[in-house]
């Protein structure tokens, strides 16, 4: 995949993993002590949608646009959390959705490597005293800012996977946070092209000896296709209580809405127990 999210922002497997890391955010408020979370590949924060890039793809057309006049329902805390940050002419990326739901006391730390992508996330963290922004590398940043000193939150690992080998990286990046942060929650996107990579992910996972982990995954189409990107998953470590069910729910009310072709579905499943 070549990627930079200006061409893919409100893409369908943004829908997925915002709507769904929306509910990890509402489980973490629950509990009245503080928390941080951690972006590993936080982008430019903010995506114009009025923009040539993402009239050159259409893919926000196809994605988040037709959520745009949603206002009950599962996907309403969704799509108003959209707008509070200027949807639908703009797209929050993770940062600003983060962000729009932290506490007083919670923070956020941001990583962006690109340095265009990164100034663009400074402009607009600006002088926010919860956000710190760091051009630094994903996995580097994995070790050097866990374990939280509050000892509760987020890590949300969104790799671009634009190299190969990109799934055996995500699993030792997760096996790592998990083995230093132990009570922390890990969000991790990947793509489902097609079925074979998927399934070795979640092996391999497996092997790694990690426990309490939930893949929630939403495809357009049948996943036989390696050139296409027929879907994606959102594979979670320690969900909160709750969080199977509600993902279920939201995932249901969300493929119809993307333009589904024959194949298409929904899932949420045990990748390990408790």
């Amino acid at each position: 995949m070549n990627y930079r999210h200006a061409f893919h922002a409100g893409n369908h497997a943004d829908c997925l993993k915002h709507a769904l890391l929306l509910l990890l955010m509402d489980a973490l408020r629950r509990k009245p002590a503080p928390f941080a979370v951690l972006d590993t590949h936080a982008g430019r924060g903010l995506y114009d949608l009025t923009a040539d890039e993402a009239a050159r793809t259409g893919e926000a057309a196809r994605g988040a646009l037709r959520l745009a006049d949603i206002a009950d329902g599962p996907l309403a805390p969704f799509v108003t959390a959209l707008r509070l940050q200027g949807f639908p002419g703009r797209y929050p990326g993770s940062p600003a959705l983060v962000r729009a739901a932290l506490r007083a006391d919670d923070r956020l730390a941001c990583c962006e490597l690109h340095p265009e992508d990164h100034a663009a996330l400074r402009a607009v963290f600006a002088r926010d005293p919860q956000v710190a922004v760091h051009r630094r590398d994903a996995w580097e940043a994995l070790r050097a800012l866990t374990p939280f000193p509050e000892r509760r939150g987020l890590v949300l690992i969104d790799p671009p996977f634009e190299q190969e080998a990109e799934f055996a990286r995500l699993v030792a990046g997760i096996a790592e946070v998990n083995r230093r942060f132990r009570a922390g929650i890990v969000a991790a996107w990947y793509p489902v092209k097609h079925r074979a990579p998927v399934r070795d992910f979640h092996d391999a996972l497996r092997a790694t000896g990690v426990r309490d982990m939930v893949a929630a995954e939403l495809w357009l189409r049948e996943p036989t296709d390696p050139r296409r990107l027929n879907g994606s998953g959102l594979l979670v470590v320690n969900p909160p209580f709750g969080f199977e069910a509600t993902a279920q729910v939201v995932l249901e009310a969300l493929l119809p809405r993307l333009g589904a072709e024959p194949g298409a579905g929904v899932a949420v499943s045990r990748v390990a127990p408790e």
